[in-house]
């Protein structure tokens, strides 16, 4: 990472917080960015603090200044592992490892690390991530978590899917009464007890294939909710800090979700509509989404000789399950390109995918936009990102490029037909087993949050702000139940 680069970050990740994007101090950023470029994050800390005792600074540069010392605060905790803590826990996990092989490893480059303050560093999921990338080490691992029964019930649930809504001929099919409790659990010490903390925390939006929503309670009471269609969907809540004690917010509620097939049909697939306003937007460079020329050549590469919109679509989608290996991301702060991040590493989380392809499409006149919330899927449940593309006739059609690799990449005992199969699903089709509460990606929060963000990108986890001052997630715990109703 140069400083240029960095300093692009710096900018690109903290516009989307403000109001204005004014023209930032522009020669302390550079410095600050070399500084941290060379792992003197002390330094660049140092420099920052000084540049933010300036009295003549205007609000929206202070704000870029506190980002960027935030973003250092950020990275430190994403590099939490030490040399010898990394070593430690790879003992832990793989059988029979020699120091000799671990220098080979680090050598090769096969960890997420970087210098601060002369120390290395390693993101904290080093450990997960080797097996992701590495499945040939599989067979060493200490206790792998048990995931073999997962690929059979994702395509049992596919199967089921497509054949209801080819017998329907309707896409949202077999629906799912969800009953869902989220708890946030703020750190006693995050607060002054009697300092009033707000919280946004995320709810399902109106989808077609996701209605009828129902509010049923929330702790403390008098919950803001916002608008079914908005595009970064939440229940609102404050309360003051609890003496002592953590302090919780609690929301319940209940929603239907379907499955979903749309049988794409290339040779019924047209060009969009050019003047389309609607569209318009999703067809765009925005944050994390840029036409940069290692993007631009690839979409050339891999859309040669075709216009097809579905089939240059799918090539894209294709061409990430087998060469984009999954990995654990940093916190989306702290990068400031994720569909490039995606592409440079060859590695990235479900969001990052997303953002590749969501980048690759738009390049081709193809749109594209974010969707993400949480996968409820049975034995799997976790925060997750995936998308929609928009083709003429058939409207949106969802997409996730993450399920493209785990069916191709970590199918466990399917066989190569059905890891094709199921990959094929994930393109046109979803699990009843969704929560969508995001429409769009740097969406802003309602009511306004005064203070940064933790993660400015997405909205997953939840929000919280105590005194204008943001809580960061290592300052709070989250925690998502659900169970099914009957209809």
């Amino acid at each position: 990472m140069n400083a240029s680069f960095l300093l692009c970050l710096i900018v690109m990740t903290a516009a989307p917080m403000l109001a204005a994007n004014p023209v930032a101090p522009t020669a302390t950023l550079h410095r600050v960015a070399a500084l941290a470029d060379q792992g003197l994050f002390a330094q660049a800390e140092a420099l920052l603090a000084a540049a933010l005792s300036d009295a003549s600074l205007t609000d929206p540069e202070r704000a870029r200044l506190a980002f960027e010392h935030e973003r250092l605060i950020r990275i430190r905790k994403d590099y939490r592992l030490t040399r010898a803590a990394l070593w430690d826990a790879l003992r832990q996990s793989v059988r029979d490892l020699a120091e000799e092989e671990f220098e080979r490893w680090l050598a090769q480059g096969w960890f997420d690390g970087r210098t601060i303050d002369g120390v290395h560093r390693f993101i904290g999921p080093s450990v997960s991530n080797l097996f992701f990338r590495h499945p040939e080490l599989e067979a060493r691992r200490v206790n792998p978590p048990r995931t073999d029964a997962l690929p059979a019930a994702y395509l049992a649930d596919a199967r089921a899917i497509r054949a209801a809504a080819r017998a329907q001929a309707h896409p949202y099919v077999l629906p799912r009464r969800l009953a869902v409790t989220m708890t946030i659990g703020v750190h006693e010490g995050a607060a002054t007890a009697g300092e009033r903390i707000r919280a946004w925390i995320p709810i399902p939006r109106e989808y077609p294939y996701q209605t009828d929503f129902e509010w049923v309670t929330s702790e403390p009471a008098g919950a803001q909710l916002g608008h079914r269609s908005s595009p970064i969907r939440s229940a609102y809540l404050e309360q003051p800090a609890a003496q002592a004690a953590p302090t919780r917010f609690r929301i319940q509620y209940a929603y239907t979700a379907y499955g979903v097939w749309i049988e794409v049909d290339p040779v019924r697939v047209r060009a969009g509509d050019a003047g389309d306003a609607a569209l318009q937007p999703y067809l765009t460079e925005a944050p994390h989404v840029q036409f940069a020329e290692p993007m631009r050549r690839l979409a050339r590469e891999l859309g040669a000789g075709e216009a097809n919109p579905a089939r240059l679509a799918k090539r894209y989608y294709d061409w990430i399950a087998d060469h984009i290996q999954y990995s654990y991301a940093r916190e989306y702060s702290t990068v400031p390109d994720l569909g490039a991040y995606c592409l440079q590493q060859r590695y990235g989380d479900c969001g990052q995918a997303a953002f590749l392809f969501i980048t690759l499409c738009r390049l081709s006149g193809i749109p594209a936009r974010w969707q993400s919330g949480w996968s409820l899927f049975p034995g799997a449940q976790t925060i997750h990102d995936w998308c929609e593309i928009f083709l003429a006739p058939y409207g949106w059609v969802p997409v996730d490029p993450y399920q493209g690799i785990f069916a191709r990449q970590y199918g466990g005992n399917l066989t190569a037909a059905e890891r094709i199969e199921l990959r094929d699903f994930y393109f046109g089709g979803l699990s009843a087993y969704r929560l969508a509460a995001n429409a769009d990606h740097n969406q802003l929060l309602s009511p306004a949050k005064t203070s940064l963000r933790s993660d400015p990108v997405d909205f997953q986890r939840g929000e919280l702000e105590v005194n204008g001052r943001n809580v960061y997630f290592d300052q709070f715990t989250y925690q998502l139940e659900w169970r099914e109703l009957g209809f």
